[in-house]
C-alpha cells in the first residue's frame, strides 16, 4: 500500500513521487497545460516503479535516487506549495501559458518534456553522484535503462496527443513542430551535458555559468514550441492514473 507523501519538503523515495504528481494533478482541469505534462510523466514514473522490482535495472538502488532527485527538481518548479517558488527560466514557459487554449496538449507535453530533460536531467545525474560519492560512470548503465522508459513518453505522445490521419496532414504545423523536436537527441545531449558539468564541479562559477545557460537556453526553446497554432484544443490523455502503469518495456 503506498501512504501519502508530505506535501512540503522535496520526495525521498519514488512511492512519494508517484503521490505528489498524483496530488498535483487531482485539482487540475485536464487541458492546463502542466496537468498534460504531469499525466505523461506519472505514467512513466509508475512504470519505473514497477521496473525497480523486477531486475530491468543493474543498481535499482541508484536509479531510483537518480529518479527522485530528477523528479525533485519537477516538483520543486510546479508545485503550488513550494516555499519561496521561482521556477527555473525552462520551466516558465509551460507555467506562464498552461492556459491557452490556442496550444495543442502536444506542445504543453513537448515543453515538459524539454524542460525536464534537457535542463533537469543532467543536473539530477550530478545530484545523484554527488549524492552516491560516484563518478558518471557508474550510473551510465542504468542511465540508458532509464532511456528506455523515458522513450515510452514519445510512443504514448503519438497514440494519445496526436490528432488521427484524418485531421492530420504533411502541412499541419504541429507535424513540423514534433519534427523539430527529438527526445532521444535530448537525451544524450543531456548525458553528455552531464559529463561536462561533472568535470566542472570543482570550479562553482563555471559551474553556474554553465547551468543558468542550459537553463535559458532550454527556455528558449520551451517558449518556441508553445507558440500557439490557434484554434481551440481539448486535452486527449485518459483521466490520470491511480494504478499500474499498463507500458511494456524490455
Amino acid at each position: 500500500m503506498t501512504t501519502d507523501a508530505p506535501t512540503t519538503g522535496p520526495p525521498l523515495h519514488v512511492n512519494d513521487v508517484v503521490a505528489r504528481m498524483r496530488a498535483i494533478g487531482a485539482p487540475l482541469p485536464p487541458d492546463d497545460g502542466v496537468a498534460v505534462f504531469n499525466r505523461v510523466y506519472l505514467s512513466v514514473t509508475e512504470e519505473l516503479q514497477r521496473r525497480l522490482a523486477d531486475g530491468f535495472f543493474q543498481d535499482p538502488g541508484g536509479t531510483a535516487r537518480l529518479a527522485v532527485l530528477f523528479a525533485q527538481r519537477y516538483l520543486a518548479a510546479v508545485e503550488p506549495n513550494t516555499p519561496d517558488r521561482h521556477p527555473p527560466a525552462c520551466w516558465r514557459p509551460l507555467l506562464q501559458l498552461r492556459r491557452d487554449r490556442g496550444i495543442h496538449p502536444l506542445q504543453f507535453a513537448l515543453a515538459g518534456i524539454n524542460a525536464h530533460v534537457t535542463h533537469d536531467l543532467p543536473l539530477a545525474v550530478v545530484d545523484t553522484c554527488r549524492s552516491l560519492g560516484c563518478g558518471p560512470h557508474r550510473v551510465e548503465w542504468d542511465f540508458e535503462r532509464v532511456g528506455r522508459i523515458l522513450d515510452a513518453i514519445e510512443e504514448r505522445i503519438r497514440e494519445e496527443l496526436m490528432p488521427g490521419p484524418d485531421l492530420l496532414d504533411a502541412a499541419d504545423p504541429l507535424t513540423h513542430l514534433l519534427a523539430t523536436w527529438e527526445l532521444e537527441q535530448a537525451r544524450q545531449a543531456a548525458w553528455s551535458t552531464a559529463r561536462i558539468l561533472w568535470d566542472v564541479r570543482e570550479r562553482p562559477r563555471l559551474y553556474e555559468e554553465f547551468a543558468h545557460a542550459l537553463d535559458a537556453g532550454a527556455g528558449l526553446v520551451g517558449r518556441c514550441l508553445l507558440a500557439p497554432l490557434g484554434g481551440h484544443h481539448e486535452a486527449t490523455l485518459p483521466p490520470q492514473s491511480s494504478g499500474n502503469s499498463a507500458g511494456a518495456i524490455s
